[in-house]
């Protein structure tokens, strides 16, 4: 009879949080991680939360800005703790390896990287929740490529749950799938953008994203244009860009010659 009792009041327990996480009413107001970017920021009441889950999704082709968007997410979420990476084996067949030397470019150390192979998304889905129950992490990310029943509003609680007992924050990353009802805190859509010049020494831009927030349960949406500063780990606004896309240095002028040169008009021609 007590045994009856003591799972009755868990399951009650349990039902009050659900309750509590899908109308956003939770008394305790989560710690919050600015991503650098000030108009997200405001958007989101002062960054994103870290003992929930926030969903990334992006299409097909587009996985390689998702990965780099959600890899600074979970940079500003985790930063200085380990980081659980969980990848379907399916995604990493279309995406390839996560590149180590790349994940040094973004300015993220290696070394407190974690990387778990699943062979299918429900092995996924229990490994996450698990490593969702460390506080130990700073983030668990779980990467699922294209659709999935499995992944339906009871896994969502599931993992929301597990979240909120550890403080560890959840990242889903989506890649070629539908979104479909979930207790995520935050959904994004994530394309790569155009990177600015740069230096001539530079081979390649700073990593620019469009990212598009789809889903907010505390406050506005939006769309920002951001670039992900390596050397600070944070983002911030890349707009400005479109005005200063051909701003580049010059030579200066010879020192032994007059400063403005005569120029000789040309006469048409006929």
């Amino acid at each position: 009879m007590i045994e009856v009792h003591a799972r009755t009041g868990t399951l009650a327990r349990l039902r009050n949080d659900v309750a509590r996480i899908e109308a956003g009413t939770t008394t305790d107001r989560p710690a919050r991680v600015t991503l650098g970017h000030a108009e997200a920021d405001a958007v989101l009441q002062g960054g994103l939360a870290r003992d929930t889950v926030h969903e990334v999704f992006a299409e097909g082709r587009q996985s390689a800005a998702a990965t780099g968007f959600i890899a600074g997410l979970a940079r500003r979420i985790g930063a200085g703790k380990p980081l659980l990476w969980v990848r379907q084996d399916f995604a990493a067949i279309e995406s390839g390896a996560l590149s180590m030397r790349g994940w040094r470019e973004l300015g993220l150390d290696p070394r407190l990287l974690v990387t778990v192979r699943a062979p299918d998304v429900e092995s996924a889905l229990r490994t996450a929740a698990d490593a969702l129950a460390c506080d130990a992490l700073g983030a668990v990310v779980m990467e699922i490529w294209g659709e999935t029943r499995h992944l339906d509003l009871v896994a969502s609680r599931r993992l929301t749950l597990a979240a909120r007992a550890s403080g560890v924050a959840g990242l889903l990353l989506r890649v070629a799938a539908t979104p479909l009802p979930s207790t995520a805190e935050t959904r994004w859509i994530v394309r790569a953008a155009r990177s600015p010049p740069g230096a001539a020494w530079q081979a390649w831009g700073a990593p620019v994203f469009d990212t598009q927030l789809v889903r907010n349960r505390h406050g506005l949406v939006g769309q920002w244009i951001m670039e992900w500063k390596c050397d600070e780990c944070l983002f911030r606004d890349a707009s400005f860009h479109r005005e200063e896309a051909h701003s580049q240095p010059v030579a200066a002028a010879p020192a032994d010659r007059p400063h403005q040169a005569s120029v000789v008009p040309l006469r048409q021609a006929g």
